[in-house]
């Protein structure tokens, strides 16, 4: 699963896919309908790979609780983000039980199960961890051909007076 596209723009209901950047801001696809937004660049933005959850031990990227909410629901809906707040409370600490509760409101929960409903209706939420096989010969290979890329340019010439 990857969040590095998807768009939350202040002031606009739902989620946006990232289309194309311009000189002057981008262009977004809304999850809801598709229709497709211009954006500039003083609207308030938000990337959902850059955003965290308070925990009471560290802050826990959205990513990481969309995985538990897919594995939760093996890869189905969750609850209604409109639940009262003590079902959204209690179902979130099912998902994420040292959420700091002081510093995670009830309507961020909303949103989070709100998001989630959204992106699993898409088809763009997973239980599965994302893996790169052979992650280390992948990067000894990169490493080996950069070294063979040095070692085979050609010195330069000199101009003999």
């Amino acid at each position: 699963m990857t969040l590095d596209k998807i768009l939350a723009i202040a002031g606009k209901p739902g989620l946006f896919a990232l289309k194309i950047q311009t000189r002057t801001g981008f262009v977004a696809e809304s999850l809801i309908d598709g229709k497709k937004i211009t954006v500039g660049l003083k609207s308030n933005v938000s990337l959902l790979s850059e955003i965290s959850v308070y925990t009471y031990s560290e802050e826990k990227p959205l990513t990481e609780i969309m995985r538990a909410i897919a594995l939760k629901e093996d890869n189905g809906p969750a609850i209604s983000h409109k639940e009262e707040n003590s079902k959204l409370t209690a179902y979130f600490l099912e998902i994420l039980p040292d959420y700091d509760q002081d510093r995670v409101y009830p309507s961020d929960i909303k949103k989070i199960v709100n998001w989630y409903n959204m992106l699993q209706a898409k088809g763009l939420v997973s239980k599965e961890e994302p893996v790169i096989e052979n992650a280390e010969e992948v990067l000894e290979s990169v490493v080996k051909e950069v070294s063979e890329k040095k070692e085979a340019k050609p010195a330069k010439k000199t101009k003999s007076k």
